[in-house]
């Protein structure tokens, strides 16, 4: 287990992985063509209390969100990959500043938000630049799904020798035997910890901010 006293609450982030709208909302995309799962519902209000926890610690939340760029006439721009995957998603569905592609009411709103075009809220984003600008180090990992974009995002944060915490009940995919190999390919590249474990660390052992 790590021993988490050793980290700056100033200097790490929550940082969660596309839940926003148009994958949990009912009226989202995903919502809308009935892909969903209790697992991946559960995760808000289960990483909120840690959000709140940390930042009155002088932490940072950080919410990293799937975009789906719109050309000129308002058309998403899809992979073929996802166009094969998911052939539902269409005209304004994960377009920046629309209803669902925004975070989830739960832990809105986020310090600072990631728009990524990709499973890894690295690949071709301000991520690092934020990081870099406010001082973080160390990086507290969730949402969806734990086989994608939560996956690929702790792999490339392992390649910058930049250390994270997967929260094991803080991510979740759309089948939880997935869920579960995952959680044990990524054990040489990130500590593992359950949310309530989290934030009894955190309220434990790191000393609120005092005005």
């Amino acid at each position: 287990m790590i021993d988490l006293k050793t980290w700056d609450p100033k200097r790490t982030a929550i940082l969660t992985i596309d839940l926003q709208n148009d994958f949990l909302h009912q009226e989202g995309a995903y919502g809308r063509a009935g892909q969903s799962a209790d697992s991946i519902a559960a995760l808000p209000q289960r990483i909120a209390p840690l959000v709140k926890a940390l930042r009155a610690r002088g932490g940072h939340y950080i919410s990293a969100q799937f975009t789906l760029v719109p050309n000129a006439s308002g058309e998403p721009l899809i992979s073929p990959h996802l166009q094969v995957l998911r052939p539902f998603l269409g005209k304004g569905d994960f377009a920046p500043g629309c209803f669902g592609h925004t975070l989830v009411d739960e832990l809105f709103p986020a310090d600072f938000v990631i728009e990524k075009v990709a499973y890894s809220a690295f690949y071709q984003t301000r991520l690092e630049y934020i990081m870099r600008a406010v001082g973080i180090d160390k990086l507290i990992v969730g949402g969806i799904v734990t086989n994608g974009g939560v996956a690929s995002t702790l792999r490339d944060a392992h390649l910058r020798d930049i250390e994270t915490v997967l929260l094991t009940d803080g991510s979740a995919a759309f089948k939880n035997n997935v869920h579960e190999a995952t959680l044990l390919s990524l054990a040489t590249v990130t500590h593992q910890m359950a949310c309530a474990d989290l934030l009894d660390t955190i309220t434990t052992d790191w000393p609120e901010v005092t005005a």
